[in-house]
């Protein structure tokens, strides 16, 4: 019990060590913070906007197509897609359906993308235009029934079957919430690993995503001011550290999603300067990028509060350097995709080892 108590020492007493876990999915916890901040802006990428109370709306619609489309309790639907509002709406109405998530990075080559379909089973399959083609060239030796492509740019029409995520949404069925376990209930199937063979899917409940969200929350507790921060999305949400610190985290919190589909430097620097993020979750290539800009400071760059930073080490100098620059600190994370995925987090209060 004494070492329990060494263990504990460094947190105020405002931090709780035994956090109550509601018995809720991923889709309720998006339900709970449209109900509590309906008008408050929910995702923003360029001049698109959606608020809480439309994203749940948009959710609704996607599932109840998902539903009329054929898609039951368990069914898995791929996402391949770049972050954008798309992916948020699909990623939410998959899991309202009671379908699985399987998370597909846009990078893969045929056989890593005919692997992860094959091997999830997945029958519906989210993705940009541009990879339409990589997905036809493999389709004959996958479950893929169908296919909806979301485009960015000028609009794409997919070979029938296949329908346009546009034209998907005027489906119209009505949503029937289905009877969901959250601590058994699969909701993710993100797929890991590949250095030593195959990728393997973890299989994640929505009592694993939702927990870790929470306890994420509960060490930033007193930096997040709930409902008023912007989060600046970059690093992709098919990744679990984009997908639990930008998109779980920010919904559980109503805080704004700022998308940017890709880390362009100007474009992320003219993003900081007019839309003057608060937390920005990055990988230590981002922060070199941006430390090393030569008139980075123009930009506003100390509207950042929040960094926390994954994927690698971060050298210590360049953190001291992006710090002095924002008046940031950088908190270094480390998780895996089985746990959810973050499990250990340099503390803001104590230290940093």
């Amino acid at each position: 019990m004494e070492d329990v108590k060494k263990w504990f020492t460094p947190y105020p007493e405002t931090y709780t060590h035994d956090i109550h876990i509601e018995d809720i999915s991923l889709f309720d916890m998006l339900k709970e913070t449209a109900e509590r901040y309906p008008a408050h802006t929910a995702t923003r990428m360029y001049q698109h906007t959606l608020t809480y109370q439309e994203l749940y709306h948009s959710v609704r619609v996607f599932a109840g197509a998902l539903q009329k489309k054929g898609i039951k309790k368990g069914d898995r639907v791929a996402i391949m897609l770049p972050n954008c509002p798309q992916y948020i709406i699909s990623y939410f109405g998959i899991v309202a359906a009671g379908g699985i998530v399987t998370q597909v990075n846009p990078m893969l080559v045929k056989q890593e993308l005919e692997h992860i379909l094959h091997d999830s089973g997945a029958k519906k399959i989210i993705l940009l235009d541009d990879f339409y083609t990589r997905l036809q060239e493999i389709r004959n030796r996958v479950d893929i029934e169908e296919a909806i492509t979301v485009s960015l740019q000028k609009p794409f029409v997919p070979t029938s079957p296949d329908l346009s995520f546009l034209d998907f949404l005027t489906i119209k069925h009505e949503f029937h919430q289905p009877v969901i376990h959250p601590a058994h209930d699969i909701a993710v199937l993100q797929y890991t690993g590949g250095t030593t063979g195959p990728s393997k899917g973890a299989m994640l409940t929505h009592t694993n995503i939702y927990t870790n969200a929470v306890q994420s929350y509960e060490i930033f507790k007193h930096d997040i001011e709930l409902g008023k921060e912007k989060c600046l999305t970059v690093i992709p949400l098919f990744h679990v550290f984009g997908m639990t610190s930008c998109m779980h985290l920010s919904i559980l919190c109503g805080n704004e999603i700022l998308l940017l589909p890709r880390f362009d430097l100007e474009e992320v620097l003219n993003t900081i300067k007019k839309e003057q993020p608060s937390i920005f979750p990055g990988v230590p290539t981002m922060y070199v990028a941006i430390t090393n800009h030569p008139r980075a400071e123009e930009y506003n760059i100390e509207s950042i509060r929040i960094c926390n930073s994954g994927s690698a080490p971060m050298p210590v100098e360049l953190m001291k350097e992006f710090e002095r620059k924002t008046g940031a600190k950088v908190l270094e994370g480390y998780g895996l995709s089985e746990a959810s995925p973050v499990t250990h987090c340099n503390l803001p209060f104590c230290e940093r080892k």
